[in-house]
C-alpha cells in the first residue's frame, strides 16, 4: 500500500507567483520583435522550458530567427526576468506554503523541487525557502521538459523513494501530465476545469494541510 514519503513541488504558481515577471519579460521580447503577447497567449508558456517558450512566441508572431539570435534573445529575456525577481521577498511566497513545508519536515517527509526554471535556486533564496528542499531538479539538470516524467523521476531518485510514494504539486497541465507519467499522485493547484488529469485539485495551501493530503491520498489512491 503506497504511503506519502516525499512531496515534489513545481515552483512558479505553486510556491511563488513569478508568472507576472515571466509575462513582462516575454511581452517585452515580443514587442521588440514587432508584435504583442496577450495574457491569454502567455498561458501556453506555463510549465515549459525557456527555449520551448521562445519557439511558441516566435510562432505566434510569425517570426523566424537564427539559432544564435534565439539564444541571444532568450538570454536577454532571462536577464530581464531576474532583474524583476530582485523585487521578491519572503512575503511573495504563496499563502500557506511555508506552513505546509514545515508540516512535511516535522513528519520526516522528503521535500524536492521539480521545475523547468533554471533560476529556481535564486528565487528560493530570495524568498528564504531554499533550506526546506533536499533536492532541486530544475532546468539545469533535466534534458526533457514536461510532460516528460524525467524531472519527477529524478526527484524521486534523489530522495530515494518509489514513485508511488510521491506526491507532486503542479499548477500546469504539462506538469500534471508529467507527474502521472511518472506514476505519482498529482495535486493540481488552481482550476479544476483546467487541471482535469490531476488526482485532486485545490486552490492553494491556505486551507490545505498534511492531514488533508493524507486523507485524499488514501481515498483516491494512485
Amino acid at each position: 500500500m503506497p504511503e506519502i514519503k516525499a512531496c515534489l513541488f513545481d515552483l512558479d504558481g505553486v510556491i511563488v507567483d513569478t508568472a507576472r515577471f515571466h509575462y513582462i519579460a516575454w511581452k517585452e521580447l515580443a514587442n521588440d520583435l514587432g508584435f504583442d503577447l496577450s495574457e491569454e497567449q502567455n498561458e501556453q508558456l506555463k510549465g515549459i522550458s525557456r527555449m520551448e517558450s521562445l519557439e511558441i512566441i516566435l510562432s505566434l508572431g510569425g517570426i523566424t530567427l537564427s539559432e544564435e539570435d534565439k539564444l541571444e534573445r532568450a538570454a536577454k529575456k532571462n536577464v530581464r526576468y531576474l532583474e524583476l525577481c530582485q523585487q521578491m521577498t519572503p512575503d511573495d511566497t504563496l499563502p500557506g506554503v511555508r506552513a505546509f513545508l514545515e508540516e512535511l519536515e516535522k513528519a520526516s517527509i522528503g521535500i524536492g523541487l521539480g521545475s523547468a526554471s533554471k533560476n529556481a535556486k535564486v528565487i528560493l533564496e530570495r524568498i528564504d525557502m531554499l533550506s526546506y528542499f533536499e533536492t532541486l531538479v530544475d532546468g539545469n539538470r533535466v534534458t526533457k521538459g514536461k510532460p516528460d516524467p524525467q524531472v519527477f523521476n529524478l526527484g524521486a531518485a534523489d530522495l530515494q523513494v518509489n514513485p508511488a510514494d510521491c506526491v507532486v504539486f503542479e499548477d500546469a497541465v504539462a506538469g500534471v501530465q508529467s507527474a502521472k507519467a511518472a506514476g505519482m499522485f498529482a495535486v493540481g493547484i488552481g482550476d479544476r476545469a483546467v487541471l482535469t488529469e490531476a488526482d485532486i485539485v485545490v486552490p492553494g495551501f491556505a486551507n490545505f494541510g498534511l492531514e488533508d493530503l493524507q486523507q485524499q491520498f488514501k481515498q483516491t489512491g494512485t
